[in-house]
């Protein structure tokens, strides 16, 4: 038998607010344990929570970022369950009526797209920590985490394979990112996801039971619980057994997820409307203030690169894999321009040229040196405006490609904060472009002296012959000349 793999995720986005969803109590990260709970987060006698402002500013901000409803009114709730972690014995939530309903994100997995619609997503509170490393024969309790806000955000079960589940992960992630509603640190919790994995017969419209594999912090943990979930799920139909609802934990050592707990249906939490929580209403002018606040969105920027720069639409995906890296490509682009006025000739046909040129050595020259570098662009000791120095000397034929990958390793290796670091480095290193084609000429006639067999081969039609010979030239001046004087030259001479 066939099978389709249904999954649908649920993913908490720890809110980049300083201070805790219903108090006023630190959210700072690495603090000692129990440094940063209040009585709130105590849930001692006789405390209230207060709702956090920033908190549904940035839950709006993710409601308008995916075309989804925003609720005029939404209701907190109390969703009841015992833990070790839980000081009050129940988690403030939203469940019936939520700040944020429907929406949708698009995905992209190789060359082919796919739409994500959202269920919901809702405002809540984090739990504590339950500690077990550090302790023999016991647990500790970290309640810093309790009432740090959480934004709850429930995908439709559309995804139908791990590589879909990851790719619709890393666009969520990368969208609160840029909204910067959430730092979207995955080693310190504070993106997370739940990942709801099912089975059924291909071409089956009924549901399979689920199982839900609880807290994956890291796209590669994701897509090998969900691959080992499918095959277990399937093994176990067609070895005659059932699959149970259940929650399950993935084992990263052992590449595999295990049983943690029967899951609970909502009934089983007993939600009913916090009575210290009013209703949570959002007017229309707060809501329209809020979304004239919003940072022009990924999928505009995308499209308005590939418009007004001419870039192709893997490069313009590239350049906005986050706000830092469009930020950077824009300011050179356009420092790129000012310093090369009169290059081109409309103001159009500028932007357009060199626009594709930062692009380009963005993906190249200036992604591998990143790579290797372990470095985001936020943190690259090359700046924008040095980076378009350094592409407009390789446009005036002042450096060579090959040269222009030293100059950058060079002020990689010691950071300067001018412009002018560019220029010096040539001067240094004696980096200028050959350009006198008398002194080529020379250099020229001395490589076709010692290359008789290419030049023989190049006059009997073998153009392969030819690109050896630049080669050699290239290679003689220590990658400085000029290549198309080289190739000018060098054609003029083969063929006189």
């Amino acid at each position: 038998m066939e099978w389709e793999t249904v999954i649908g995720l649920e993913t908490h986005a720890q809110l980049s607010t300083r201070s805790k969803i219903f108090s006023g109590a630190s959210t700072a990260f690495g603090a000692a344990p129990n440094t940063q709970a209040c009585a709130v987060d105590l849930a001692l006698p006789g405390v209230l929570p207060v709702m956090n402002r920033g908190a549904v500013e940035r839950a709006l901000r993710f409601g308008l970022a995916v075309g989804a409803t925003i609720n005029a009114r939404s209701v907190f709730a109390r969703k009841n369950y015992f833990y070790p972690d839980l000081p009050k014995g129940y988690q403030i939530s939203q469940y019936e009526l939520p700040i944020v309903a429907g929406g949708s994100l698009r995905i992209v997995i190789g060359d082919r797209e796919k739409i994500v619609h959202l269920t919901r997503a809702h405002l809540e509170e984090d739990a504590g920590k339950s500690l077990h490393e550090d302790f023999h024969g016991m647990s500790g309790i970290d309640l810093n985490r309790a009432g740090t806000p959480l934004l709850e955000i429930v995908s439709e079960p559309e995804m139908r394979s791990a590589e879909e589940a990851v790719a619709y992960a890393k666009a969520l992630h990368a969208l609160v990112r840029w909204i910067d509603i959430c730092d979207g640190n995955m080693q310190e919790g504070s993106f997370r996801c739940d990942a709801n994995v099912s089975v059924r017969p291909l071409g089956s419209d009924k549901l399979g039971t689920r199982c839900e594999i609880k807290n994956l912090n890291s796209f590669r943990f994701l897509e090998r619980a969900i691959d080992f979930e499918v095959r277990r799920q399937i093994e176990v139909i067609e070895d005659g057994g059932h699959i149970v609802l259940e929650t399950r934990l993935y084992d990263p050592d052992r590449d595999e997820t295990r049983s943690m707990r029967s899951k609970e249906e909502a009934h089983d939490y007993r939600y009913f409307p916090d009575p210290d929580l009013p209703p949570l209403v959002v007017s229309e002018a707060w809501r329209e203030a809020v979304r004239a606040a919003l940072p022009e969105l990924p999928a505009a920027m995308c499209e308005r690169f590939i418009n007004d720069y001419g870039v192709s639409e893997y490069d313009a995906r590239l350049l906005i894999s986050s706000r830092d890296f469009a930020s950077y490509f824009e300011a050179a682009a356009q420092r790129l321009i000012e310093l090369n006025p009169a290059q081109l000739g409309n103001e159009e046909e500028a932007r357009r040229n060199y626009g594709l040129a930062i692009a380009k050595g963005m993906s190249g020259l200036l992604a591998a040196q990143l790579n290797r570098a372990e470095l985001d662009i936020a943190h690259a000791p090359v700046s924008a405006a040095q980076f378009a120095v350094l592409h407009a000397r390789m446009i005036q034929e002042v450096v060579t490609s090959k040269s222009a990958r030293e100059i950058l390793l060079a002020l990689w290796e010691s950071p300067q904060t001018d412009e002018s670091a560019i220029d010096a480095i040539i001067e240094a290193k004696g980096l200028k472009q050959v350009g006198d084609a008398d002194e080529l000429g020379g250099i020229v006639d001395g490589v076709l002296a010692a290359n008789a067999r290419q030049v023989a081969d190049y006059r009997s039609g073998k153009e392969k012959a030819f690109n050896s010979l630049v080669g050699q030239v290239m290679k003689a001046t220590g990658g400085k000349a000029n290549p198309k004087l080289v190739q000018e030259i060098l054609k003029r001479k083969l063929e006189g």
